[in-house]
């Protein structure tokens, strides 16, 4: 795995560079300090996963320094060093947050010991943290299904972006895949042993946007009761997916592009930028050239972002890849559901086959599952499907998740109706704001020809 990154605060310049140079050696990635004041301010301008302090500094003490630190970021990792021993000394550091507590002259052999079970707490740390905020998707090769020449060429993009860290958008409409392929470049990347962070843009409230990417400090507004990092803080090292990036509005547009410039980001009511290394993916179903003339969309932005474009096509456009997904399908859900569905009748397949899915792959599955779920017999037959012609976009397919969104899905078209097909009274009327009611219309492939 990769090395996380170590700050040596020394003010003895030949031990400073020996410390330095053997952590360099083991593949760390290091910075150095000869002052607190100079430690402080790099610590607040970057992210260092431990840090080896000297008790002795010449403008301040080495506890204080600690002190501060665990103020500015409790997962920091410190390793106490000083030439004066005492069994003082090492409680009141312990006390106060320190890892270990070491003596001049130091150990190498047993420092870096101390290091590497440092190191591997903190990745243990750092992967719980993630997994609580997001479900981590790692990718499977058999979830990239496919056969046809377009979906040919999308793996062969993606396998040629992967090892890079150029920024990329992944378009295409809902439902056909586009977190699959971000998956693979993930876990086809140098940063794959780090975060791969997801977040739906249009699903969070516009208020709370910017605090979920950044983060935000203690006080910094009503109910702020303590620092939280953001979205990017997290990802660092890894991966940062924003999808649905259309809907991120104008104000935050800017915050993006300096943080895509300058690979740092300042949490809200902070003081100092915080550096991150992080690759950022971006996926939208809108064409943002289009929103860039029409000034909803910075170009600036855009362009920074549409290094690389992959464009997911439809299913309709790639029925090769149908039997296929089929077969994935069935697999699958006779696994998740402890079923022992051998297959589909050929009438049943040929009624797959010829569906236009304007749901895509995610109808598809969807249409699976229900059919597994709910045959009697030992083959999916064409009674066990849904009435497809009238099927022209609606979420639910019998899952349970299925038949909740259906549900959802009629209300909103209800209340659209009802509001003469006004967003904003229907709104109002659903409980939901305006940005929601916007995500749910896009998600749900809601048009005003629909019906409940």
């Amino acid at each position: 795995m990769d090395r996380v990154g170590i700050l040596v605060v020394e003010d003895e310049e030949s031990q400073r560079s020996l410390l330095a140079g053997l952590l360099k050696n083991e593949g760390y990635t290091v910075s150095e300090a000869a002052d607190g004041a100079t430690a402080y301010d790099l610590l607040q301008k970057g992210i260092f996963e431990i840090v080896l302090l000297d008790y002795r500094l010449p403008d301040t003490d080495g506890l204080a320094l600690l002190k501060k630190i665990k103020e500015l970021n409790p997962s920091t990792e410190v390793v106490m060093i000083t030439a004066f021993g005492s069994i003082e000394n090492a409680v009141g550091a312990l006390k106060a947050g320190a890892s270990e507590y070491l003596t001049k002259p130091i150990d190498l052999d047993d420092l870096l010991f101390k290091l590497r079970k440092i190191e591997e707490k903190t990745y243990l740390i750092r992967e719980n943290m993630v997994l609580r905020e997001t479900l981590r998707d790692r990718f499977k090769s058999e979830e990239f299904v496919y056969q046809s020449e377009k979906m040919h060429e999308v793996s062969s993009l993606v396998v040629r972006i992967a090892k890079t860290d150029s920024t990329c958008i992944i378009g295409g409409e809902s439902g056909v895949g586009k977190e699959v392929v971000l998956n693979m470049i993930h876990a086809l990347s140098d940063r794959k042993n780090f975060p791969l962070i997801k977040v739906n843009c249009a699903a969070i409230p516009e208020t709370l946007l910017e605090s979920e990417l950044f983060g935000y400090e203690k006080g910094a507004f009503t109910g702020a009761y303590q620092r939280k990092p953001g979205k990017f803080e997290l990802a660092n090292k890894g991966t940062i997916f924003l999808d649905e990036i259309g809907d991120i509005p104008l104000i935050l547009q800017s915050k993006l592009l300096r943080v895509i410039q300058e690979r740092e980001i300042e949490r809200l009511g902070g003081s100092h930028p915080i550096k991150v290394d992080v690759r950022i993916i971006a996926a939208t179903n809108r064409n943002l050239e289009e929103e860039v003339k029409k000034g909803t969309f910075r170009e600036d932005l855009y362009y920074r972002l549409n290094v690389v474009t992959i464009n997911v096509p439809p299913l309709r456009e790639r029925k090769e890849d149908i039997p296929l997904l089929i077969d994935f399908f069935l697999k699958k859900y006779n696994l998740k559901h402890k079923k022992n569905v051998r297959g589909l009748t050929r009438e049943a397949r040929d009624v797959l086959v010829k569906y236009d899915y304007p749901g895509n792959v995610r109808e598809l599955e969807n249409i699976l599952e229900r059919a597994i779920v709910l045959t009697r017999g030992e083959h999916i037959t064409s009674e066990d499907l849904p009435n497809l012609t009238d099927h022209a976009g609606a979420a639910g397919d019998g899952s349970i998740r299925g038949t909740v969104e259906s549900l959802e899905r009629s209300m909103i078209i209800e209340a659209l109706v009802n509001a003469d097909w006004v967003q904003t009274k229907a709104a109002l009327t659903l409980g939901l704001s305006e940005r929601m009611l916007r995500y749910k219309i896009k998600k749900y492939n809601i048009v005003r020809s629909s019906r409940p």
